[in-house]
């Protein structure tokens, strides 16, 4: 029995997809108590902002080097240690009593939360076959969105009822659970009902040395059409709903914070949506790029759309966009299919690495660009509305950059499923 045909792959499926569902939430969980750690530490609001944004420094400058670890030496060993990371680091910010101590923590999730993904796409495309993970990627993607759901109303609740620092030493524990869960998932149970592979698996690879592989990788054009593709439909979405979807509300619509955070709600529930159907859909119609082109030519429109409207579109329309544009981002997911679809699994690693890198930093970027523009505009000419009119500039260029990535993006299978089944790592 090999990997690809065995009813285990569904145990490894659930239990990657726990794990990941659980670390996504960590990702924005700290959001919640930005008042309560303000008031316990007696930090400054700047403090905070640098606190938030190391995780995502961590995250994004460790993607290339971990799809080269993980391809180098499996994706299992990198997922089991980033899971307990995660879980550690989480414990420790629950028993912070400064804020290095904070800093430390949140360095230490954002390792092991640098792990989940590109060693996830690698899991999954070595227990599923193509059309399989077509469409399962999307359901991944979908549990990245459910992850910051549990992060909202779930885990406010949470925190009320036990307190913070119980609570996130509750979620740190658990993380550190599923780790030792997915060690007997990926590791020891394979162990036992895959004995057929076992000879392929003790075969060594002929591996080529990192520094000509990475010249290799970053001398392809497929690469960077995925790096800008996915620079372009994940930044705009969460540099912009994580950084100023709520100032926007309530500076230009009057909205109350709570009215302004619905906004968030609707493209979270977009991106729900997105990951899943635009996976299936791409199943169906057996072609990855044409309906991905589809989704990224909406998120430029619903872009510009802000600018059509001079940054106030109406607020029916304000909602359907913003659920436009989470939906873009869920179908995010399809940047991986096309890896799986396209490159060698000695490859994959590095190249899912070089995409998400692409995608963390346009979210990195996002945020600072516009927060300049709307500094440089409103100190010129008083005006709010017209302040953010001149920031959606900045998403609509990165979407732009985003649809040439997906245009340039070639299609057609490089190895089969039996290649990766036979070159995979348990």
């Amino acid at each position: 029995m090999d990997k690809q045909n065995s009813r285990f792959r569904w145990i490894v499926f659930a239990s990657v997809l726990l794990t990941y569902l659980l670390m996504a939430s960590q990702r924005t969980a700290p959001g919640l108590i930005t008042d309560q750690v303000m008031r316990d530490f007696s930090v400054t609001a700047s403090t905070i902002g640098l606190l938030t944004s190391i995780q995502f420094f961590v995250y994004t400058g460790f993607q290339v080097p971990m799809g080269i670890l993980a391809d180098r030496y499996g994706p299992n060993f990198f997922l089991i240690i980033g899971a307990i990371l995660t879980g550690v680091g989480t414990i420790i910010y629950s028993l912070g009593t400064n804020e290095l101590v904070l800093f430390i923590a949140r360095i230490l999730t954002g390792t092991g939360d640098a792990t989940i993904w590109v060693n996830m796409v690698l899991i999954l495309g070595q227990w599923f076959k193509v059309k399989e993970f077509i469409r399962l990627i999307g359901i991944a993607g979908m549990t990245g969105s459910l992850g910051f759901l549990l992060a909202t109303v779930p885990f406010s609740a949470w925190i009320h009822l036990l307190g913070w620092r119980a609570a996130f030493f509750s979620a740190g524990l658990l993380l550190c659970l599923c780790g030792i869960l997915l060690y007997y998932v990926l590791i020891q149970k394979p162990k036992q009902i895959l004995l057929s592979e076992s000879v392929s698996l003790k075969k060594k690879l002929q591996r080529e040395k990192t520094s000509v592989l990475l010249r290799r990788i970053f001398s392809s054009r497929q690469a960077w059409a995925l790096f800008f593709c996915h620079f372009g439909v994940v930044g705009a979405y969460v540099g912009f709903i994580g950084s100023w979807a709520v100032p926007y509300g309530m500076n230009v619509y009057g909205m109350t914070r709570s009215a302004a955070s619905q906004l968030i709600m609707f493209g979270l529930i977009g991106a729900l949506i997105g990951a899943p159907l635009m996976s299936w859909i791409s199943g169906r119609l057996a072609t990855i790029k044409r309906p991905y082109v589809v989704v990224h030519i909406t998120i430029l429109l619903s872009w510009c759309t802000f600018l059509f409207f001079k940054g106030n579109p109406p607020v029916a329309m304000l909602y359907m966009l913003f659920f436009l544009i989470g939906f873009g981002y869920g179908a995010s997911a399809l940047t991986f299919a096309v890896v799986r679809q396209t490159f060698p699994i000695e490859e994959a690693g590095v190249v899912s690495g070089v995409a998400n890198t692409g995608g963390f930093l346009s979210a990195v970027l996002l945020p600072s660009i516009f927060g300049m523009v709307l500094d440089h505009v409103q100190s010129a000419s008083s005006g709010v509305s017209n302040g953010y009119y001149y920031g959606f500039i900045t998403p609509v260029i990165f979407s732009i950059i985003g649809l040439i990535g997906v245009i340039s993006i070639k299609e057609g299978s490089r190895e089969t499923d039996q290649s990766w089944a036979k070159n995979s790592r348990a």
